[in-house]
């Protein structure tokens, strides 16, 4: 993939197990809908394959008729039960630091919720330039385009889509469901095991880009 050509450095971050690890609170939060409907849901399950849509999960657990208002009540549950017990991912806080350190500005797009995604990264002290949230995939292509992202880091192949899709570079770490080879299947420019590693990838890719 062509590098960007623009000046101006603006690195985009996917939220769910890319710059926090959500399993935690996201358990936590499955295992009390549950208990409130009384419909089993597998929250250990559940937790190994998020990145899409929460409709798209609970439509494994619930009718389809029922999914939009399991949803609110989901994500009305969500901040009392799952922010506190959700850390950051290693390296999270010094990626931020890193794109700030080299002139750039840092954004969060993600699938979550955009309110939750914000009480997380309020909750942790991370602070990014700006906060985007409820797309997935492709459809993170426009709010990467619209804040000028040369870069999007991801942990999912659908980060990878949304990416590409966007003309940025694909910046993946190993840490959520994908692994390395799915996501150098899916076309992402760089794998990296983690966010500890992106300072070093960032500091090389800037002179590069230059």
């Amino acid at each position: 993939m062509a590098l960007t050509t623009s000046s101006a450095l603006t690195v985009g971050f996917d939220l769910d197990m890319t710059l926090i690890d959500s399993r935690p609170g996201i358990h936590a939060c499955y295992v009390a809908l549950a208990e409130r409907t009384g419909t089993y849901i597998d929250a250990d399950l559940a937790v190994t394959r998020l990145g899409p849509p929460l409709a798209e999960e609970l439509v494994n657990w619930f009718p389809a008729e029922a999914v939009d208002a399991m949803g609110d009540l989901y994500r009305s549950m969500y901040p009392t039960i799952a922010i506190v017990p959700t850390p950051a991912m290693p390296g999270a806080r010094e990626a931020i630091a890193a794109v700030r350190a080299a002139g750039g500005r840092a954004i969060v797009v993600t699938a979550k919720h955009e309110p939750n995604a914000e009480l997380h990264l309020e909750h942790l002290g991370i602070e990014p330039d700006a906060v985007i949230g409820d797309l997935w995939a492709e459809q993170k292509a426009g709010a990467l385009r619209e804040h000028g992202a040369g870069i999007y880091v991801g942990d999912h192949v659908g980060d990878v889509r949304g990416a590409r899709t966007a003309g940025a570079v694909a910046v993946t770490v190993a840490t959520g469901p994908c692994d390395a080879a799915e996501l150098r299947s899916a076309g992402a420019d760089v794998v990296l095991g983690d966010l500890t590693e992106f300072p070093a990838w960032l500091s090389d890719y800037c002179p590069a880009r230059a």
